[in-house]
């Protein structure tokens, strides 16, 4: 069971002599204070080269990205992937979505605390659920997010079995277990009906297009950005994001930034911390949680967007970086590209206390 972290590193501002990287990114060496020698061979590691065969735990990797005080400093390609091309990303999506609830917070057409607006709630004891319930995934709702028995799972039948045309009401029509807010149970499903709310808000699909366009992927020069939505015209917020790994980079940076770019406040004050404040009931996985985003350790006190087969984006605020990796790593893989990530960011060096 991951413990609660208490490190509390300060988002850091952008420099003044970088550039935002809305139309490129700034690109620059390794700077002097970096350990280039470590990440070189982390990359060749990863990715292979002339005299390193790939690590078994790290060869299915498809593209990794560093960016490291707003500029990109290195990057790496798999043989089946490229710069330009666009990755999935499973649950990393989970925090998109995140971001969508905030920019309908600063607009004043989400409350966080009142019941969630679901109509098949609205005569039982589900009417109690709250959005800010539903994003730190304490719903109460049965899910069962096995990736493994399509017997037991959930999430298996919502995205590719019966509940594949309205992934939302699949998950809607769950019962409750446990009281609102007392009990944490990672679920997509939980997610999948935050994007349903939105979409009704936003009015369906073309109307959540349209918003997640021109409130976050344009601003942000994201514009590989492709998510992709079901049926009945939600968005699956749980899993089904396509971008560049530069792109999720871009993301990733955005909450580095507490949710500014070029000038602008997209995302409401203190979103970004929502994001990254644990939780104060247990959370048994891994990784504690936020926000629809995971907190690691005291160590390098990071957050970040994690997705199945290994795709990660890590924010680590005291070292102004951005980590981006995107894989098909099988999960019993996992613990080496985890100590990967672990590794690559210890090569950064933190930021002095001001």
């Amino acid at each position: 069971m991951a413990e609660r972290p208490t490190r509390w590193d300060p988002l850091p501002q952008q420099p003044s002599d970088v550039p935002w990287p809305t139309e490129a990114w700034p690109t620059s060496q390794l700077a002097r204070d970096v350990d280039a020698d470590r990440v070189g061979q982390l990359f060749a590691q990863a990715f292979g080269s002339a005299d390193i065969p790939p690590d078994p735990a790290t060869e299915l990797m498809l593209a990794a990205v560093v960016i490291h005080r707003g500029h990109l400093v290195t990057e790496g390609y798999g043989t089946t992937a490229s710069a330009t091309e666009t990755l999935i990303s499973w649950s990393m999506a989970k925090s998109v979505t995140q971001a969508l609830v905030g920019l309908l917070v600063l607009d004043g057409l989400i409350d966080l605390d009142a019941p969630a607006p679901v109509a098949a709630w609205a005569n039982d004891e589900r009417s109690a659920i709250t959005i800010r319930q539903l994003l730190a995934m304490t719903s109460g709702l049965s899910f069962n997010e096995d990736y493994v028995d399509d017997q037991v799972s959930d999430v298996i039948e919502m995205l590719f079995g019966s509940g594949r045309p309205d992934v939302a009401s699949y998950a809607i029509n769950q019962p409750l277990v446990a009281e609102p807010g007392t009990l944490y149970n990672y679920s997509s499903g939980t997610t999948n009906i935050v994007a349903k709310i939105c979409g009704d808000i936003l009015g369906g699909e073309a109307g959540v297009r349209a918003y997640l366009s021109e409130r976050l992927f344009e601003p942000l020069g994201m514009a590989s950005a492709d998510p992709r939505f079901d049926d009945a015209g939600t968005f699956i917020g749980s899993s089904f994001l396509y971008c560049t790994a530069r792109d999720f980079a871009r993301f990733g940076y955005l909450y580095l930034r507490s949710g500014a770019w070029d000038g602008t406040q997209l995302l409401p004050d203190g979103w970004v911390d929502l994001a990254r404040r644990p939780l104060d009931i247990p959370v048994d996985e891994d990784f504690h949680y936020g926000s629809h985003w995971w907190l690691w350790d005291d160590t390098s006190g990071a957050f970040g967007c994690h997705g199945y087969e290994g795709q990660y984006i890590i924010v680590v605020p005291a070292r102004d970086l951005i980590v981006v990796r995107l894989g098909k790593t099988p999960s019993y893989d996992k613990i080496g590209v985890i100590q990967w990530l672990h590794d690559l960011i210890a090569c950064f060096p933190e930021s002095s206390p001001s």
